[in-house]
């Protein structure tokens, strides 16, 4: 049972569920003036686990076909035989209930909108097949965890986090155009969209910095909508160090970094903004 638990640990990647859950956290932070009730930040941690693993897994299910045919992928726990496709099936249900039941002790706007996220997340599995702005599918999937975390603990969709939402989507877009880098050939070679598979490496590195300017100028503005302190800017200030060092790691000449700009950089960057953000808070 402890080997089928870490397998199903590894096809979810569940180490990177640090890229979203500190945003949920921030946008709850932001959306309860301070520290959220102990019971919330229970729920909301665990209707992202649901909805991150139960994404992960939808993923894995649409994608294994494409996964045993790339090198890079073909090791993956359903392409090799390690899980069977019943068994990420299941678990993909098990998690989706979790969010959805997460999401009826939060409140009953979180729960009538939770079969709207389940959609949206399956739906970006689908999107690299005809499109190359898969990347902001999957931004606008993860920035379903900062409008999810407000509408839990004010119970409205309001306008002042979308900011934070578009912020979300387009760092997630720009990491995920840097990550997609390493499956260029295999792309185009078998049909698959992505913007590296579009426009090639170069123009691929510009976007990806362009995407997250747009991050950078929605967390300013959200600063500035709700006010925050001085400790939230000095966070702002640091956060843009690290976009700026992320992006030295990587050339169009020079992938041999990615690994740590995608998994060291972006883990820093979420858990940075929610630090400062409670931070302003809480001094």
């Amino acid at each position: 049972m402890i080997r089928k638990a870490v397998l199903f640990l590894r096809m979810i990647k569940f180490t990177h569920s640090v890229f979203a859950l500190p945003f949920a956290f921030t946008a709850a932070i932001i959306g309860a003036g301070g520290i959220p009730s102990l019971k919330q930040a229970l729920w909301i941690a665990l209707a992202m686990v649901g909805a991150r693993s139960g994404a992960m897994a939808m993923n894995r299910i649409i994608d294994r076909k494409m996964d045993a045919l790339n090198p890079r992928t073909r090791g993956r726990e359903i392409p090799s035989g390690k899980l069977r496709l019943s068994e990420a099936a299941f678990f993909a249900a098990v998690s989706f209930a979790l969010l959805v039941y997460s999401a009826y002790r939060l409140n009953p706007l979180c729960f009538k909108l939770s079969p709207l996220a389940i959609l949206i997340v399956i739906f970006y599995s689908y999107t690299k097949r005809f499109t190359w702005a898969a990347h902001i599918f999957l931004g606008m999937s993860i920035a379903l965890a900062p409008l999810g975390a407000w509408i839990a603990v004010t119970g409205t969709v309001g306008l002042k986090i979308i900011p934070m939402v578009i912020a979300v989507v387009f760092w997630l877009a720009g990491f995920d155009i840097l990550y997609a880098l390493q499956d260029l050939d295999f792309d185009r070679a078998h049909g698959l969209f992505s913007i590296p598979a579009r426009f090639g490496t170069g123009k691929s590195l510009l976007i990806s910095r362009l995407c997250h300017a747009v991050s950078i100028a929605m967390l300013v503005l959200t600063g500035f909508l709700f006010g925050q302190g001085v400790f939230y800017w000095a966070g702002m200030a640091f956060v843009c160090a690290l976009f700026a060092y992320e992006h030295s790691l990587v050339r169009e000449d020079d992938l041999s970094r990615l690994d740590m700009a995608f998994f060291n950089m972006n883990g820093w960057i979420s858990v940075s903004v929610l630090f400062f953000t409670a931070l302003s808070y809480l001094a």
